[in-house]
């Protein structure tokens, strides 16, 4: 299956799962992450402002936060990369391009990502084999995550049954390290 073709599927997925479940899922994923020592000692954390269906992430960035993190948020930028932001807390957002919210804060750049300690990336899916992850196709977060170091903890959050075999990649596509559902979290690609 293509790649349009998958994501069209997924969505339509995500959009069947009731609300109320969602919801369920999402906090057992944030548990779930906030009980990983990796997660509790990241004292630099890139993470996304979840939108619509995807697993929520207000909850976990606010947590996160609390917990003495700083956490940066995109802000997407013309060209499709991603600048990055302090979060402090809810009342520091704003709508951004697409109605998605991001942080008033100054502008870090585009390579602010590489001095975080984890990495937390949307996904519609993962491939278990590869990590690939399949995003909804500006690239963005392919961009973002080329400027990871190599041992930095990068995690895509996912509903349950996106967890794939495999997803189709083309040679931009950059992988994850870890698949975070409400099942608990997978180590995924190559070990």
């Amino acid at each position: 299956m293509d790649k349009r073709k998958l994501r069209s599927l997924i969505r339509q997925r995500r959009a069947s799962i009731p609300e109320e479940e969602r919801y369920a899922s999402s906090i057992r994923i944030r548990e779930t992450l906030l009980d990983q020592p990796w997660v509790q000692m990241a004292g630099l954390v890139a993470c996304y402002w979840s939108t619509g269906a995807e697993p929520a992430t207000h909850g976990l960035v606010f947590a996160l936060w609390k917990h003495g993190a700083t956490v940066i948020l995109p802000v997407l930028r013309e060209d499709f990369d991603l600048d990055w932001a302090v979060y402090d807390g809810p009342d520091t957002l704003t709508p951004g391009r697409f109605g998605i919210m991001e942080p008033v804060d100054a502008r870090r750049g585009v390579d602010a990502i590489r001095t975080a300690a984890l990495v937390i990336a949307p996904a519609l899916a993962v491939g278990r084999s590869t990590g690939v992850r399949l995003g909804m196709g500006g690239g963005s977060y392919d961009r973002a995550l080329a400027r990871v170091g190599p041992n930095v903890p990068t995690v895509a959050l996912l509903h349950q049954g996106e967890l794939l075999d495999e997803v189709p990649a083309e040679p931009h596509d950059r992988p994850v390290r870890y698949a975070a559902s409400p099942g608990g979290i997978v180590r995924v690609g190559a070990a």
